[in-house]
């Protein structure tokens, strides 16, 4: 089955993988609740009426009924609760526990963390991703789960924290801020993931970056946020030096401004047009 479709009651519901949980399509859920023939003119009248909803959505790619990727409206499971209630229907209590189960299998997957490791694979292998990628990328996510692991031990508690440590992370090992970085990519949207447009190269020295960074607070004891941001600065120097040295070997710069998964489509191209 299409991991980005699932299906209530005979009827398909669009969704996709967007900062760590899935998001469903608005227009699809309406359908699902109500009788309307045009679901997207369901959806303009009632964010009219409720201008608040639209604070609960994001505008991410789904598949269209031309076969593209288009733009479309998505609420998460607890958003997509909030929008139930403001749609009258006699439906909504059968997928209120559709939504319940999913929750369900989100809180099992907490408590089994291979669950949600094995759903973040298939999420990229649907993206086109090949294997060796994938395998760095999971990897990445572990070594970075350890770092904040050890963040949140260490007095480490408010999301503007955790990013300054990572961008003294980022600086240190590409002399550039994730939002420099980001921007020298030409990532305009705003929650598209940096991680998710690195290279293979990019991949392993952010993983040494962090992983150094991990080890030398441990090693440090570093507590609060400017010792753990030195402990920082130094991981991220050692993924420095590994990336000059491997640049002057090679005479090549490992920051580039492509990402893996456009060089490997560009080389099926290439392979195919031999």
């Amino acid at each position: 089955m299409n991991k980005s479709l699932i299906v209530f009651q005979d009827k398909k519901i669009r969704r996709t993988w967007h900062d760590g949980e899935w998001h469903y399509s608005v227009s699809d859920i309406i359908a699902v609740l109500t009788d309307s023939k045009d679901e997207l003119a369901y959806w303009r009248k009632l964010k009219q009426r409720e201008p608040q909803l639209v604070t609960i959505c994001h505008g991410l790619k789904l598949p269209a009924k031309d076969g593209k990727m288009r733009y479309a409206d998505c609420a998460n499971t607890k958003n997509a609760f909030r929008l139930i209630q403001s749609i009258p229907s006699r439906k909504a209590e059968p997928f209120k526990q559709w939504l319940a189960q999913v929750g369900k299998e989100r809180i099992d997957e907490i408590e089994n963390p291979e669950l949600a490791q094995d759903r973040v694979k298939e999420y990229y292998e649907l993206e086109g991703y090949p294997k060796d990628w994938i395998d760095k990328r999971l990897r990445g996510i572990a070594i970075r789960q350890d770092l904040t692991g050890e963040w949140e031990s260490r007095g480490i508690k408010e999301q503007k924290e955790f990013a300054i440590l990572t961008n003294e992370i980022s600086k240190a090992t590409f002399d550039k801020t994730v939002k420099e970085y980001k921007k020298f990519k030409g990532l305009k949207r705003k929650n598209q993931n940096l991680r998710d447009n690195m290279t293979d190269w990019e991949l392993i020295l952010t993983m040494v970056g962090e992983k150094a960074t991990t080890d030398i607070t441990i090693s440090k004891d570093s507590k609060g946020r400017n010792q753990c941001k030195h402990s920082a600065i130094e991981g991220g120097t050692i993924a420095k030096n590994t990336r000059k040295e491997i640049e002057q070997k090679t005479g090549k710069s490992i920051i580039s401004k492509d990402n893996y998964l456009h060089l490997s489509n560009k080389k099926k191209q290439i392979k195919h047009n031999k």
